[in-house]
């Protein structure tokens, strides 16, 4: 069966789409279960996703990169994640953070950082979480202080992708403490990872997504120039919201590659495998769940590329961001569950793809914004 067809996406993304389903066929789908079970970081596909150029391109074709948009990007995403979700993320993070930059920085910083990671010479990353804080913005306490013409920087954090493999990384750290103004308290900095006073090690193991890498950073009067500094003091909190609305857009195309992975694989296995003398699928029960599952899917596929289409034309952003991330990543956790229980007992075999699609169907509803908090964007700027 065919669940990411061309029908709803729009015409100048359909040829990204396609070139991402041929990578995706030759060089992620063969490799999947090797580094699933093996954990190690895939970097023989990464450099092919850079030879193919398909890592990095959403950075505008005057810093090197071929500018994709989000609609071309939510096209890619599908077919990345429905081949594996832990490869898909690699892919994805080598050049995490970098929408900042050509968003709000200025030309030597895109010259200088933005354009080696979209030629493939370089890897960013993007720290955000902590610790002690997930989802709470505006509480995140690493510190960044004035000191001359140097910031210097103390803290942790915590889940970040590439902490350990980037070249440099977008962070996210206090500079003021308005009690009347809490989203005035942050500002994003450019901090290159070989900085005396960057420390970071990589997270132990994973149950999921295992292909990709996320690591534990420590600050320790980490000295970088003034002029890392992005944008205007104080002005990340607004920066991290808006980069995030796009960023929600591609998780709700994790979720969709995940589940039209547990579907297609769900529907081949009650197909071939036979029960009391006939096919799992004769049964009725197993055609309703069936149903069920394809039911869902394209109610969340319908809903997260009409956000793309609202978070591009910048109409109520964050609702539909939200929307569209919580919809398709929950769908993802219900049919991948679904789909175990239609595999009976072999599902639980490290070496099934539904036990490693199920596995990764858990990680989307946690990271950019836990569903939770999506449910408060989407009661708070409900039309």
């Amino acid at each position: 069966m065919e669940l990411l067809d061309d029908s709803i996406v729009p015409e100048h993304a359909r040829d990204v789409k396609a070139e991402a389903r041929e990578f995706a066929h030759e060089h992620i789908e063969p490799n999947a279960q090797k580094y699933f079970q093996s954990g190690e970081y895939p970097e023989e596909i990464l450099a092919a996703g850079q030879e193919s150029n398909l890592v990095a391109q959403d950075i505008p074709e005057r810093w090197g990169g071929r500018g994709l948009d989000l609609a071309q990007l939510l096209a890619m995403t599908e077919e990345f994640y429905r081949a594996d979700a832990g490869i898909a993320l690699t892919l994805q993070l080598a050049s995490f953070g970098c929408e900042i930059t050509y968003e709000h920085g200025t030309d030597d910083q895109c010259e200088e950082y933005l354009r080696p990671v979209a030629e493939g010479e370089q890897r960013s990353g993007l720290a955000v979480s902590e610790p002690e804080t997930g989802s709470d913005l505006s509480g995140m306490q690493t510190r960044a202080e004035k000191d001359g013409d140097e910031w210097v920087i103390d803290g942790e954090k915590y889940w970040i992708g590439n902490g350990v493999e980037a070249d440099w990384i977008t962070l996210y750290a206090r500079t003021g403490d308005d009690e009347e103004n809490p989203y005035g308290n942050h500002s994003m900095f450019i901090v290159p990872t070989d900085t005396d006073g960057y420390e970071a090690e990589h997270i132990p193991e994973k149950m999921a997504m295992r292909a990709s890498k996320q690591a534990h950073i420590e600050f320790d009067d980490c000295r970088i120039p003034e002029e890392n500094l992005i944008g205007e003091i104080g002005d990340g909190f607004l920066m991290l919201a808006d980069f995030f609305n796009h960023g929600r857009i591609a998780v709700a195309g994790h979720g969709l590659g995940i589940a039209a992975a547990a579907i297609e694989e769900t529907w081949t296995f009650t197909h071939d495998r036979e029960e009391f003398g006939r096919t799992i699928s004769d049964f009725q029960a197993v055609q309703h769940g069936l149903a069920d599952m394809i039911l869902e899917f394209e109610s969340a596929r319908a809903l997260t590329w009409r956000g793309c289409q609202k978070v591009a034309n910048g109409e109520n952003a964050g609702y539909w961001a939200a929307m569209a991330k919580t919809k398709a990543t929950e769908m993802a956790v219900d049919v991948s569950e679904r789909g175990m229980q239609f595999h009976g007992g072999r599902s639980i075999l490290d070496e099934r793809r539904i036990a490693r699609v199920y596995r990764d169907a858990r990680i989307p509803v946690i990271y950019e914004g836990a569903n939770e908090i999506q449910r408060n964007l989407i009661y708070g700027q409900a039309p």
